[in-house]
This record gives structure tokens, sequence and C-alpha cells, in this order.
């Protein structure tokens, strides 16, 4: 007679998981979660990918070939007709690309020109308003470029063009005829359009720099492409000749490489919460498996050797990882349909992908099992040597396991390698103005050490939650009876709070360290553009001689600008080395509040006090209170240190006195430089501030001087990026945050079923069901006080060494407010996730719980 299927060690594991389907959901859902992230980035790439392809513009799609000269000979207008009488084209235009600074105002414009026909299948713009060039003399200017510069048809522009034999410059005035509209993506400039011919006579340039050639698209498919290539070839002696097709692939594929940037870093950051997920997936097995104590020792009991144990153990963790990958994978493919029709009601043009990417499906559901059984291999181990005799006992939670000497030693040494690896980038940290320093390799090493830091957290977890718990829980033991038992109920099983928590304190110490790099990056950031973009506008004489001492006033008088500001520089010895001194009150400076001090205070500069920018201070060694000689034309005066600054300082300046100090070292009183911003914020503003210090310049006296203007919204684009950046690192490291509170969530069920004569026993005593369901509630909390704690005292110090190793010069800057509301919303969030297994413990009769324990 043959046995059945479930007197197997593995059959009566599978019909085990059978029975309590439940315990899947406990065992897979992290592992689910996973998948779902992992395979959801994919998905998100194809929507991206689908989305940029159908909506990138680049080549017309017009254009069956693309010509391009060869041996950096330009294509002329020979060859062009050469190209247009070749048998098979239709029509070929010349393309150029150039530009052009522009005359007429003081402050510096610049106008990129590019040749377009502006009609036909051809064309890369739109009319919007007015007409296309047709003659010579005449262009038409992009909505950017009549934006920035404030203009519309009729206007006149005059382009600042070499002189004869590149000596001097000559002034060409042209008519802006109309307004056009750029169907290209990137277009990314101020840009002026003519036909080829008008725009190469005015740059006067030998040819074009490329052709594209529109064929008839039945006969260009009918016969041979490559002759016709062929043809143009001969044409065209050594041009290279694309495909349309070609062309369009390649710049499509750059505009998704260019898109995809973001979800590379995205992939980078899914491995944290991969690896959080296997940590809490090895959890919530190890809590399953010591449930099962005696449904294993009986197995032992009746022959099963513990290699077959171990192995059906491992086996069911496989299966439980091959159907959490599955589903996830298929919940991340459904999302992936609903995101585009979803953000279409909200605006935002997304494309749904074509179909399910086959190869990334199976490799993620094949990687969620692995996952699975490198989670389960270390539990069915432990299972795995049950003893027979402990058939006779009840299960045990494995605590005593959770505390062996072994996994102590192993985490001091873990905790050891990390002091020391830190230590040593601690004494390495580069100097201001050092500009020999590895940064990746630093960094490299900073994440080494951090990595053994949270290894030492996870091998002593066991031993730190008690501590831990006995500091953060003294609140708690004053509120009743349910907030006395919530705390001996996490403490007395360590190793299970220990588990949980350290996948918190993993999510918290990586969002509060990107949190906190990010603000001091942020403080550092605005303190650059303080130093960079000081202002709208800068004047200053072209030979590096003095302004008129009334153009300041002048220039205040205009109700289009504001903060006008005048101050003087010179040239001082500061230790050996030339030095610039300049009077500029930097609280004068925009946004005066983003520059701070390194050492000292920038808020009153007394006399004979100086502020030192950083590379200085280094190098003569000072600080706030210290003192430094700066020689003025061989006369020595003493100064007092009143603050040094955390880099550069504005407008070049490297010792920053008083306007009476400057004056005393013998400093002509005529300004040097005077700055000044738009009254009104935007393009419009800025262009009346252009015309107005224009009109003020106008004259004999002001004519040579020279106005740069410094855009702040151009300077700010690194700090949108890193903003952006930080953002989605953000959002990617709280999906680590997700899989611990799915962590808290399948512990506390778990918890649950095993406590349920306590539970029982509780409410046989006269504890209530509302005070049960508390004290669940309050021990799910407890995980996210426990993980919150050791996340901020590990990210912490890391992030302090992080914006140490990446920019020296950084303020560093804690945002405690944004750490303390993470910290508050976990502990929110953990204790939401034991509402519902709260709700069954309060739930459980007296008399049900006790004879269950009989």
């Amino acid at each position: 007679m043959r046995n059945p299927w479930r007197a197997t060690v593995l059959g009566s594991q599978v019909a085990e998981l059978l029975r309590r389907p439940g315990r899947f959901a406990a065992t897979g859902l992290s592992l689910l979660i996973a998948a779902f992230v992992v395979f959801g980035t994919v998905m998100a790439q194809q929507v991206i990918t689908a989305t940029v392809v159908d909506d990138f513009r680049g080549t017309p799609e017009a254009v069956s070939l693309v010509i391009e000269p060869g041996g950096g000979q330009d294509i002329g207008e020979d060859r062009l007709r050469e190209i247009r009488t070749t048998p098979g084209v239709t029509e070929a235009v010349g393309r150029l690309d150039a530009g052009t600074p522009l005359d007429g105002s003081a402050v510096e414009r610049y106008l990129a020109l590019s040749a377009d026909p502006g009609t036909g299948a051809l064309a890369e713009v739109r009319l919007v308003k007015g007409t296309y060039p047709a003659g010579p003399g005449r262009l038409a200017v992009d909505t950017r470029a009549a934006r920035e510069y404030g203009l519309a048809p009729g206007s006149s522009l005059v382009l600042l063009r070499p002189g004869a034999d590149g000596d001097g410059t000559r002034r060409v005035t042209v008519e802006v005829s109309g307004i056009v509209r750029g169907t290209a993506t990137d277009d990314a400039e101020p840009t002026g359009y003519a036909p080829g011919p008008h725009l190469k006579d005015l740059l006067g340039a030998s040819g074009y720099s490329r052709v594209d050639v529109r064929t008839d698209t039945a006969s260009f498919a009918s016969a041979d492409p490559e002759r016709l290539a062929e043809r143009i070839r001969q044409a065209v002696p050594g041009a290279l000749v694309r495909s349309g097709d070609e062309v369009r692939d390649e710049e499509t594929r750059a505009a998704v490489a260019e898109a995809g940037d973001t979800l590379e870093l995205v992939t980078v950051f899914l491995a944290v919460a991969v690896g959080a997920a296997v940590l809490v997936a090895t959890s919530t097995f190890r809590i399953v498996f010591a449930r099962r104590v005696r449904q294993l020792a009986l197995l032992r009991a009746i022959g099963a050797t513990p290699r077959r144990l171990a192995a059906a153990l491992i086996v069911e963790g496989a299966v439980a990882g091959l159907l959490a990958g599955a589903a996830g994978v298929l919940a991340a493919w459904g999302c992936g349909q609903l995101v585009p029709p979803v953000a279409g009601r909200f605006g935002h043009d997304l494309s749904v992908p074509a179909h399910l990417p086959p190869a990334e499906a199976v490799l993620t559901v094949l990687g969620t099992g692995l996952l699975a059984v490198l989670a389960v291999l270390a539990p069915s181990l432990t299972a795995s040597r049950v003893s027979p005799l402990q058939a006779l006992r009840t299960a045990e939670s494995g605590e005593a396991a959770a505390n062996g000497i072994g996994r102590t030693v192993l985490g001091l040494l873990c905790a050891a390698g990390a002091a020391l690896l830190a230590r040593q980038q601690y004494a390495g940290l580069p100097r201001p103005g050092d500009t020999e320093y590895d940064r990746f390799e630093a960094l490299t090493v900073v994440v080494l050490s951090g990595g053994l830091a949270f290894l030492a957290v996870i091998a002593l977890g066991p031993r730190l939650v008690r501590p831990v718990l006995a500091a953060v829980a003294v609140p708690l033991r004053r509120t009743g009876a349910a907030g006395r038992l919530a705390v001996a109920g996490v403490g007395g099983a360590p190793g299970r709070a220990a588990s949980v928590s350290v996948v918190v304190a993993l999510g918290v110490c990586l969002v509060g360290s990107t949190l906190t790099c990010l603000a001091s990056l942020n403080a550092y950031d605005r303190h650059r553009q303080a130093v960079e973009a000081p202002a709208d506008l800068r004047l200053y004489e072209r030979d590096g001689g003095t302004l008129d001492r009334s153009l300041a006033a002048d220039l205040a008088s205009r109700p289009e600008l504001a903060d006008v500001t005048a101050f003087r520089t010179a040239e001082a010895v500061g230790g050996a080395r030339s030095a610039t001194v300049s009077d500029l009150d930097l609280a004068t400076v925009r946004s005066g509040g983003a520059l701070t001090a390194r050492t000292g205070s920038l808020d009153h500069l007394e006399p004979a006090h100086v502020v030192v920018d950083a590379d200085h201070a280094h190098r003569l060694g000072v600080e706030a209170g210290d003192h430094v000689t700066l020689q003025f034309e061989g006369r020595p005066v003493r100064f007092t240190v009143a603050a040094t600054l955390p880099g550069a300082g504005p407008y070049g300046g490297n010792f920053f006195v008083t306007a009476a100090d400057l004056t005393h070292a013998g400093t002509d009183t005529a300004p040097t430089t005077v700055t000044a911003n738009a009254a009104e914020d935007g393009a419009r503003g800025r262009i009346r501030a252009q015309r107005a210090v224009t009109d003020t310049l106008t004259g004999p006296e002001r004519g040579d001087g020279r106005v740069v203007a410094e855009d702040p919204a151009a300077q700010a684009t690194g700090s949108d990026d890193l903003r952006t950046m930080a953002t989605t690192v953000v959002l990617v490291l709280g999906l680590t945050v997700l899989v611990a509170v799915a962590g808290v969530a399948t512990t506390a069920r778990l918890t649950v079923v095993e406590r349920t004569r306590e539970f029982g026993l509780l409410r046989a005593l006269g504890l209530g069901g509302a005070a049960v369901h508390r004290m669940v509630t309050v021990e799910c909390a407890l995980h996210g006080v426990l993980g919150g704690v050791l996340g901020l005292a590990l990210g912490v110090p890391y992030s302090w060494l992080v914006v140490r190793v990446a920019e020296t010069s950084a303020p560093f800057t804690v945002p405690v407010g944004q750490l303390a509301a993470v910290v508050t919303a976990l502990v929110l969030v953990t204790a939401a996730a034991g509402t519902v297994p709260a709700l069954r413990a309060s739930r459980i009769p007296p008399t049900v719980a006790v004879a269950q324990g009989v």
C-alpha cells in the first residue's frame, strides 16, 4: 500500500501550508512588497520609455536621409544643388547652427541661430505670429527669445559679428519678422531662425553642417536606399549618409537615457528595500517555525532527519517566495496599466506600456524565490535541529538563540570595524582648496563603515532593546496597566523586537540621513548662490578701473531697479600671497541669510575686523577671534577675524572689511562695482531692469562701462536638480519603511496567535478588551520608537561624515522638525499596523483562551 503524499516530510509541510493559507500571507507579505517595488520600477521604466518615444520630437518624420559632411568641410550651395537634382530626392534643406551676441543693451545677451525652411514637411518650427523671413536682413525668433528679450514682429535686433579679417566688431541690424515655436523637444535657449541661404550669408558661413533629404515615400520604399545613398556620396564625396529612422532612433535613445537617469538612482536604492524585505522575511520565518516546534519534533520522532526537515522547510519558503513574486509582478503590472489613465485625469500625459516584459517578469519571480530561500535558510537550519523530546513541550519563541555569545562577539567586531573606518575617514577629511581629495573613494569607505555599523546593530539588537526600551518607555509605565504590559511584552521578547525594530531603524537611518544631508547641502547651495549670483545685474568698468561716483544714485532713482549697492575692491597681500579686499556689506547680498559663517558671525562687522574666505583662512590657519595682517602697498594693517566663510566670498572677494577701514588703507573712494536687482520678478522684470540700466549708461562718461547680467534662475538649476533627486531617494527609501511596517503587522499577527493564552488570562483577571487592544497597539508603536531611536543614533553621525566628505565647506544642518515628523509618522504607522491584530486579541474570550492553553 502506497503512503499518501501527506505522509512525507515535504508533503506534511505542503499540507500545513494549504490548511493554513494565512501563514503564506504572513511569510510572503514582505517578499510580495519587494517584488512589487522591483517590478514596479521596471514598469516605470516602460512607462517613461513609451512616453518619451511618443512625445519626443527631433528630426522631422518626413526626413528620409540625413547627410553630414566628412573631413570637417561644410556642404556648400553647389553640393546642395547636386543633392536636390539626384534622382529620387524630392526635397533637401541645409541645416546650420550658430549664435551671436546682441547689441543695443548694456547687458550681455546671446541669440542662437538655426537655419530652417519655416514651412513644409522638413520644417522644425511653426509660425505663431507675424511672417517667416522671406528675404535677407530678417529673422524669426522663438517664443523664449521673444519673452526674455521683449521682442515682437517689427522689432529690430543688432547682431555683433566679427569684422573683416577678424578685426573689430561689426553691427548687423535685422528685423524680427515673426514669432515661431520649435517642434523639437530639446529647445533650450533663445533662438532665431531664417532660411538656410539667408542665414548662411548673414553669418558668412561657407556651407551647411547637415542636409536633410525627403524622398517620395512610395519610390523610396520600392527603390534601393543604399543605391540612393551611394549617388549622394558621389555628389558629396566623403559624406556620411544615414537614414532618417536611424537618426531619430539615436535621438530617442539619448532622450530615453537622459530620462532614465533618475531610475538608475532608484535602482541603487531598491537594493536597500530588498535587503529590508529579506530581514523581515527571516524574522517571520523564524517566528513561524518557532510556533511549529511540536510539529517538527513529532516529525523527528517518527524518523525525519534534520537534513530532510531543513530541505522541506526551505522548499516551503521557496514556494512562498515564488507565489509572492508572481503576485507582486501581477500587481505592479496592473498598476502600470492604471497609472497613465489616472495621470491623464490630472493633466499628465503618460503612455501605456505596449506589453508585459516577460524576461523581467520571470527574473523578478525567480529572484523573489531566491530571496525567500536566503531568508528561510538560517531559520530552517535552526528549526531542523529540534529534539524529538520537544514534541512533549509547548512551543517556544527561540529567544535564547537570539542572545548567543557568538552573535554578541560578531556584533562587537562589526562595531569595532565600523568605528575604525569612520575614524580613518575623519582623520583624512579634505581641507578647503584641496583638489586632490578622492571623494568617491572616501564615500565608498563611509558606506562600508555604515554597513558594518548596521550589521553590528543587527547582531547586538537583542541586547540593545532592553536598555533603549528602559529609556524611552518611562512615560508609558505611568499610563496604566496597558502601557506597563506593552513595555513588558516588548522587553520580554528582545530578539523578536530587535528583528522588527532593526528594519524600522534601517528605514529611519536612510531617510533621516538623506534629509540631513539634503538640508546641509541646501544650506551650502544657498550660500553658493549668494556668492555666485548675488544680484541680477553687476556693473563694472571694462579695464578694471573705478566707476562714476553718481552712478549708484542714478540707478537707485530708477523704479525698475532695487537693492542698488556700490562697493570697492583693492589688492592686498595676505600671508605672502595676493588677495582681493572688499568693503561689500555682506548683509546687502541678496538672500543674505543664506551667507553662513564657518566660525564667528556675519551679523555686524565692526571697524578693524575682517571676514576671511575659507581658502585664506585655511592657509593662514585663522578662525574667528584670531588676528591677521594685510599689506596695502607695503603698509601693514592688522585686523581681528570676525568670521570665516565656509567657501569663497561674493564677487571673488577674499577679505571683507568696513568702508572706513578700506579708505584708511589708501583706497580710492570711487566704487569699482555696482550691483542691482530687478524690482519686478520674472522675465518682464528683468527686461525692464536691463533697459533701465542701458538708459542710465547712455552717455560719453559711462558708455565704456560693461554690465553683466547674472540670472539667478540659471544658478538655481543645480539646486532644483538636487531637490528632485533627494525627493526621489526619500520616496524610494520610503519603500524600506513600508516593508518594515509590513513586518510589524506580520509580527503582531503572529504574536497574537502565539500569546493567545496570555491574553485570555489577562481578560480573566479583569483587563478589558479595549485595554488589550491598547496594549497590542502600543507594542507595535514601540517597535517604531525603538527603530526611530536606533536609526537616528546611527544616521546622524554618518550624515555629518558624509557631508564633510562630499563638501567640506557645507555647514552641517540637522532638520530637527523633519526628523521629528518622520519618527512621529513612523510611530503612528507602526501603531496602525497593529490595529487589526489588536482587535483580534481584544475579542479572545477568556475561557476559550485558557482552554487553548491547557
